[in-house]
């Protein structure tokens, strides 16, 4: 029993991602802002399907084949790329310019880190670097559209359907900001506590999903 819900703890990153497609599927028409969302769900999809595929095949698969870490890179940047759009579609004035620039910055990032410092084709280890910075990033977009709604005094409703994605996006990142940082030095001093601490960000990766099933829902039925 334990190794069945272990198993479906394990392909989470998998199966979570169902629950916003078949939104997708009932109720296929989307507004112009959550485009976006929708091309990360399929990108996700199948970025996921391939990391949790050489993972439970690791012992197989021929090295360095046999490694899924700069598939999570890869994830990564796609994400934050995606959702950065998301948030400018938003057309929220407030640190409009601030928004614009984070992900050219973060692309900045990107080249330089893994030209320099690291290998993105790192078979040993996640990045703790790029994944720490998106969930900064990530997080100022969060807080960004939340004073905004201060400032404008506009009250997050129920059926506005952005405030469901990015209260998703707010609870994962908050949550896994940590995780993202120490992970690297986890695994190297505490691997087995690291490997069961990818549960929490399991977890709360299909919090996300579920959030963002609603607002595609909620975008549907405006």
């Amino acid at each position: 029993m334990v190794e069945i819900i272990q198993s479906i703890a394990d392909w989470s990153e998998v199966w979570a991602l169902l629950i916003p497609l078949t939104i997708l599927v009932l109720k296929k028409k989307q507004p112009f802002f959550s485009k976006p969302v929708v091309v990360y769900i399929w990108v996700a999809l199948a970025i996921n399907i391939t990391v949790d595929t050489v993972w439970k095949l690791k012992l197989v698969l021929p090295r360095p084949y046999n490694t899924n870490n700069y598939l999570y890179n890869v994830h990564s940047v796609i994400r934050l790329l995606l959702f950065s759009v998301f948030f400018i579609r938003l057309k929220q004035p407030f640190l409009s310019r601030a928004k614009k620039i984070a992900p050219f910055a973060f692309l900045a990032f990107v080249l330089i880190n893994f030209s320099f410092f690291q290998d993105f084709f790192d078979y040993g280890q996640l990045s703790s670097r790029l994944l720490s910075l998106e969930a900064v990033i990530m997080m100022f977009y969060c807080m960004q559209y939340y004073l905004y709604k201060i400032t404008e005094d506009e009250e997050p409703g129920k059926k506005q359907p952005d405030f469901w994605i990015v209260t998703g996006l707010g609870i994962y990142y908050t949550i896994n900001f940590f995780i993202f940082l120490l992970y690297n030095q986890l695994t190297f001093r505490l691997h087995n506590f690291a490997i069961s601490l990818w549960n929490i960000h399991n977890f709360t990766y299909t919090v996300l999903c579920i959030f963002i099933a609603k607002g595609l829902y909620e975008s549907n039925e405006r």
